[in-house]
């Protein structure tokens, strides 16, 4: 069995923005927050942080702050995955000098890759790495899949220790996981997923609702952790209009709102990404407040 990165909830962690560039002030207040608020880890520079947008000099300093910040009291997972796998190992080895606790590696987008193609991609990153790699399969956004049995060849090597699996295709996330065994940590990309995922093995969630229920989507999985399946149920299937709410335009384009709503910064994000259409907006504040969520 491999090291754990972590177990629970893991935010996927949006970066506030201006017209003028990252907000670091309200990076710092919200880390602060989802760590005062119980969370187990955060994702910075993910797809919810908009790094697919972040300049180069803007995602090493955004990873930088947030290492600074975050000063080892969750684990900080840095999304240095990318299209161009040259890039990625830099990024990567930039990620694990400042200290970075994990690298989350996403599948390259636009120009894909064959499965062979993704093997030699992802063992490329990760043998320039010191520190874990947890692989990122979400074709609905890259065109891309990563195949069970890729993924369980990948398992294989030292310094892959988890995938986050936002494909939605539990068929195919049951063959990973009995692929795979204990050689790789199972985490759900889909909050309408989470317990599905725990039920096979799962170690907890990468998260878009946790955001904005940090102590609450933690809270779901180490129920079930602890037995409690009813509760976590219970939980899973309370919070599935808020989800709902939150995936009804693209991912980071609701959250941004949400969390704008709440008092984390403005409600920015970067073109292509538009502000959240107004009837859009007004079901995701009314599920809020539905869910126990002030809106400032």
């Amino acid at each position: 069995m491999k090291n754990t990165v972590f177990t629970g909830a893991g935010t996927a962690l949006i970066t506030p923005m201006t017209k003028d560039g990252v907000d670091y002030k309200t990076f710092a207040d919200l880390i602060e927050w989802q760590i005062a608020e119980g969370i187990d880890a955060l994702v910075i520079a993910g797809t919810t942080g908009e790094g697919s947008t972040l300049d180069d000099a803007e995602h090493r300093e955004v990873l930088r702050f947030s290492v600074e910040q975050i000063r080892h009291r969750v684990p900080v997972i840095a999304g240095t995955g990318s299209n161009d796998t040259a890039y990625a190992i830099d990024l990567t080895k930039y990620a694990c000098e400042i200290g970075a606790d994990a690298m989350l590696l996403v599948t390259p987008y636009y120009n894909k890759a064959t499965q062979g193609g993704l093997y030699a991609s992802f063992k490329a990153i990760a043998e320039e790495s010191t520190k874990p790699c947890i692989l990122y399969n979400v074709p609905s956004r890259t065109g891309c899949n990563l195949a069970p049995a890729t993924t369980a060849k990948l398992a294989e090597l030292p310094n892959i220790v988890g995938i986050k699996e936002a494909s939605g295709n539990i068929s195919q996330i049951v063959e990973t996981a009995a692929l795979c065994g204990d050689k790789l940590d199972i985490y759900s990309g889909n909050d309408d997923q989470i317990i599905p995922l725990l039920s096979l093995g799962g170690m907890g969630v990468i998260s878009v609702l946790s955001n904005l229920l940090p102590k609450e989507t933690s809270l779901l999985c180490h129920k079930y952790f602890e037995g409690d399946t009813k509760g976590a149920l219970a939980m899973q299937l309370g919070y599935l209009p808020l989800v709902n709410a939150l995936f009804s335009e693209v991912n980071p384009i609701p959250v941004k709102a949400a969390m704008a709503a709440m008092g984390f910064g403005e409600n920015y994000v970067r073109l292509p990404l538009t502000p959240m259409e107004e009837a859009h907006a007004e079901k995701l504040y009314a599920e809020m407040t539905k869910a126990g969520i002030k809106i400032k």
